[in-house]
């Protein structure tokens, strides 16, 4: 459990961030930077997610959650469920 900690804090922090973006968004359009940076957020958040549902997958298998790796972009974008 030690590990997701800093996963689910990361998750947070991200999506802490997502959320002024898309605030910022709502007023107007976004400086080209900042887009560029919600784009990031989002791609981040999405291999947040996967690496948590690794781990959890990991452990109800009765592995360890520790072996889970960080996917690169292409992969988890492109993951099929």
């Amino acid at each position: 459990m030690a590990e997701q900690e800093p996963t689910l804090n990361r998750i947070s922090a991200l999506a802490d961030e997502e959320h002024i973006l898309r605030e910022r968004e709502a007023q107007g359009p976004l400086p080209a930077a900042d887009r560029l940076r919600l784009e990031e957020v989002e791609l981040l958040l999405d291999q947040c997610w996967d690496l948590l549902r690794q781990r959890r997958a990991r452990r109800n298998a009765g592995l360890d959650p520790d072996d889970a790796e960080v996917r690169d972009i292409d992969t988890v974008e492109n993951y099929r469920q």
